[in-house]
């Protein structure tokens, strides 16, 4: 049985969701296959994410959003080679704000994988999701399983 999503955001040339531990790019639709041509769906673990580049919807009336990892070959040219770039989903204004939040979402579950790494201090990182907990970026699933873990239960 297939995970659903905690977010989803769709764009112009494809779609963006956000599940527990990885973000998959789908290409669904005319423009994306326009855009994509015949490829299939990307999965990119989150620990495997370095950075995530987020273009804003400005002149030229698109905006992108685009994922770094190691072993991936991103587009370095902008938003002229973006809409053809397998690890970047273009936008226009009315999708901007869906993709604005997932952006965020996924950044805080990479500050979560990464000092969940580093054994930051237990009351501090129970705060932290608890924090992420309340505004809905994780689960209540995924904050009683890290909760054990940092707890050692």
């Amino acid at each position: 049985m297939e995970e659903k999503p905690l977010m989803e955001a769709r764009g112009w040339n494809g779609q963006l969701y956000l599940f527990e531990n990885k973000v998959r790019i789908s290409r669904k639709g005319f423009l994306a296959l326009a855009a994509q041509g015949l490829k299939g769906d990307k999965d990119i673990m989150i620990k495997e994410i370095s950075s995530v580049q987020f273009k804003r919807v400005g002149l030229t009336m698109m905006g992108y959003i685009q994922f770094t990892f190691r072993g991936g070959q991103e587009s370095k040219s902008g938003w002229s080679d973006a809409n053809k770039d397998e690890n970047t989903i273009t936008f226009v204004k009315k999708q901007e704000a869906a993709f604005g939040k997932i952006k965020q979402a996924i950044e805080e579950k990479m500050r979560l994988t990464e000092t969940v790494g580093t054994k930051p201090s237990n009351l501090g990182e129970l705060e932290k999701l608890a924090e992420l907990k309340e505004k809905g970026i994780i689960t209540e699933e995924e904050f009683n399983k890290k909760k054990k873990q940092i707890l050692g239960l």
